[in-house]
């Protein structure tokens, strides 16, 4: 029997970025609000200390910051006809665990999608026809446009530091920054990190070739920095370990070193970690949610009331406990029917690597959004007539560090094991640089999550099934990205390239990106999606459901900036609208 709590206004499900950012919005609007994070606490100065060495057994290949899948775990398969198996091992994707999630060992990757990103049905038909868009193919736009999003993609470019330079002020292209982003307001807060020797390289013959280099947009500080919340952030030392790493210099926001030293001092916020939801509690009739019930770190079981409930942890988390309560129609494949586990999406990603005999790169000097880019191929930047598919990504070279376990690229031919393999390492490793591709992934029919109706939880629930394969789009798209990449990497003029397709199957042994998307997607119809434009259930109007899980396929971006910039967005009109109004819809069913 699960003991009862004291009502509150507003649960928040899972603390990283996203329970953080409204944490802060709710509170700041006067609610009462408990989050709910199944990990422990961790602060920068405590867990995170500068003098804690960087180490890649610990952190990298133990996985001291990432979920423990002995206690849960998603099964895997390829496609309908394959039983999924459990994933007993990390490695295509990194999940996040404890408060913070993900985003205290991301790389500090901001980006904003196109305008185009976010009407991928509508405008890819409208210029490409109806054969680009094949019948399996579930794209959908987005309900909100670009310039719905702008002022909330600035908002969190400034909450974070971000270092950049803009392309596109107020529709003036402008020198240095990228000439294909939508319309921005206003300069970044920060400018860009100092550009190390092999990405000055990347820039270099990119431009000769035509293409439009520029510095990535980090979240990683070149100077000093307060932001509007009054939290100070330190420059980045360039040490190399952000990516898989939290940072104990201040240098890297998170919601630790942005959110955290504001929000965990309010009366009217409360933690609770170590603490696992079980489900979300609804009426009789099923239209409203009433709170939840979860077990804490010594196996109690409670139940806590509340007027709103606001899922915001990773997106596969959303979903299963979506399923498990009960809430929205299961997405069905054979007949398309159903939203929760409809959409689901990843990224697909190659790289080149350029080896020189005469040019010293340093490695292992980095930060993790530290590199130049393109986004000549990203999106519809560049006219597909003919090529085969819809969508594209970015190319550059991105320096997060070459930390020395995990990083021992070797030309073609190399041996994978023995003398040689050491001897091509000691003379490359100074004098190697790969260029990456980050490619978009289009949702299919075929691509979705459901719960396993074999394997289970500790507490006796079904886990999530991941059903996802690239089809042949992201295959051709991704080929033509490398062939872009390989480009550049001869023109760069080394001694040799090998450029690394992505071929088969997706597998989840090797690491690709953190980057799932869809499940519970927003949209204009209940039928085919899950949420409205304000992340707001179309079922069970007091249920937010925040983060990546509302993408309707993935562009070539990286996700975070997109997720807030819609947290904002849904947070503006959910102060405005939604508390004066409790259990409204904010669109009209």
């Amino acid at each position: 029997m699960a003991t009862k709590l004291p009502p509150v206004d507003a649960v928040l499900i899972g603390f990283g970025w996203t329970g953080a950012m409204m944490g802060q919005e709710l509170t700041d609007a006067g609610l009462n609000v408990v989050a709910f994070e199944r990990g422990e606490w961790r602060d920068t100065p405590i867990d995170f200390s500068p003098a804690f060495a960087q180490d890649e057994l610990r952190y990298y290949w133990r996985h001291e910051l990432f979920q423990r899948l002995s206690h849960d775990t998603v099964t895997i398969r390829n496609r309908m006809s394959e039983t999924a198996l459990p994933m007993r091992q990390l490695g295509s994707f990194l999940l996040g665990s404890g408060v913070g999630g993900a985003g205290v060992h991301w790389n500090g990757q901001v980006w904003r999608f196109l305008p185009t990103d976010l009407k991928a049905r509508s405008h890819n038909l409208q210029r490409y026809g109806k054969k680009a868009v094949p019948d399996d193919m579930t794209i959908q736009d987005y309900p909100v446009s670009y310039d719905d999003l702008e002022p909330h993609y600035d908002k969190f470019e400034y909450l974070c530091g971000v270092s950049g330079k803009a392309g596109n002020l107020k529709g003036v292209i402008q020198p240095g920054g990228d000439p294909f982003e939508g319309p921005r307001q206003r300069e970044y807060p920060n400018p860009p990190l100092d550009i190390p020797y092999a990405p000055s390289l990347f820039g270099k013959a990119a431009a000769e070739l035509g293409r439009h280099p520029f510095p990535h947009p980090a979240a990683n500080m070149s100077r000093a920095y307060t932001n509007p919340l009054g939290v100070q952030l330190a420059p980045c030392t360039y040490c190399g370990f952000c990516e898989k790493y939290a940072c104990g210099n201040y240098s890297k926001s998170s919601a630790q070193t942005t959110i955290l030293p504001v929000l965990m001092r309010k009366k009217n916020f409360t933690l609770r970690t170590n603490t696992e939801v079980l489900k979300i509690n609804l009426s009789a009739d099923g239209k409203t949610a009433t709170g939840v019930n979860f077990i804490d770190e010594r196996g109690q079981e409670f139940e806590q009331p509340a007027e709103m409930v606001v899922l915001s942890a990773y997106i596969l988390n959303n979903v299963r406990l979506l399923l498990l309560s009960g809430i929205g129609k299961p997405y069905d494949p054979a007949t398309g029917e159903g939203v929760v586990g409809r959409n689901y999406a990843y990224q697909i990603t190659s790289s080149v690597n350029v080896f020189f005999n005469d040019k010293i790169l340093n490695p292992f000097v980095g930060a993790g959004s530290l590199g130049i880019m393109i986004n000549d191929f990203n999106g519809d930047n560049f006219d597909h007539s003919g090529l085969g598919f819809i969508g594209g990504g970015y190319v550059g070279i991105l320096q997060t560090g070459a930390r020395p376990i995990e990083t021992h690229p070797t030309p073609a031919g190399t041996p994978n094991w023995g003398a040689t393999w050491k001897q091509a390492i000691a003379r490359d490793y100074l004098k190697t640089t790969t260029i990456a591709t980050h490619g978009a992934v289009m949702s299919h029919c075929g691509n979705y999550l459901d719960l396993d109706p074999t394997y289970k939880d500790v507490f006796g629930r079904p886990l999530l099934r991941m059903t996802f394969d690239y089809t042949d789009n992201e295959h051709r798209m991704s080929d033509y990205l490398t062939d872009r990449a390989a480009e550049i990497g001869k023109a760069m003029g080394g001694r040799e390239i090998k450029a690394n397709y992505r071929k088969g199957s997706w597998d989840v042994v090797p690491y690709q990106t953190t980057h799932n998307t869809g499940g519970a997607i927003m949209g204009d119809d209940p039928k085919t999606s899950f949420t409205n434009r304000y992340l707001q259930s179309w079922d069970v109007p007091n249920l937010f459901v925040l983060g990546s899980t509302a993408f309707p396929q993935n562009a070539g971006y990286n996700p975070t900036g997109t997720v807030a910039a819609l947290l904002y967005y849904a947070a503006e009109t959910i102060k405005a609208r939604y508390l004066n109004a409790t259990h409204q819809p904010l669109v009209p069913v």
